[in-house]
């Protein structure tokens, strides 16, 4: 018996990218930090909401390239002078990665209490039908 994936099942035609994209996100290695939440605002609305206290909106950076949305935090170095009896506040870089769907845009990025929210938006795509005409063939 042969097993069928998404990128090669008969009725899913042209979808070996989504087989691959999966693999891809599978790989990405976003570890648990910074905590995060993603939710759904409106029908056609998400915010993914970063937990980074200490880090300031200069020590963060996000960017979009080929449908993936990346957040990256790097804080500057406070100098090695301070004493810590105890350090329970991370303060590592990170990176968080998000494959974005086609037709959603990233909007604004706002800090609030210790929070990064990015807010997304999918544009909702007209239902298009398209008639194919059937020509004959010529004959052999």
């Amino acid at each position: 018996m042969t097993k069928l994936t998404l990128g090669t099942h008969p009725f899913l035609l042209g979808f070996e990218q989504l087989e691959r994209l999966v693999e891809r996100t599978a790989k990405t290695g976003n570890d648990g930090y910074p905590p995060y939440n993603i939710e759904q605002t409106s029908e056609n609305s998400y915010r993914i909401s970063l937990a980074v206290a200490g880090f300031g909106e200069d020590d963060l950076a996000i960017t979009v390239e080929d449908n993936q949305l990346v957040i990256r935090g790097r804080q500057g170095d406070d100098g090695d002078d301070r004493v810590f009896l105890h350090r329970g506040i991370a303060t590592r870089r990170f990176q968080k990665s998000f494959v974005l769907a086609d037709g959603v845009d990233v909007g604004e990025a706002v800090m609030e209490n210790g929070l990064l929210h990015v807010d997304l938006t999918r544009a909702v795509a007209d239902s298009i039908v398209q008639t194919i005409k059937i020509t004959k063939g010529a004959k052999s």
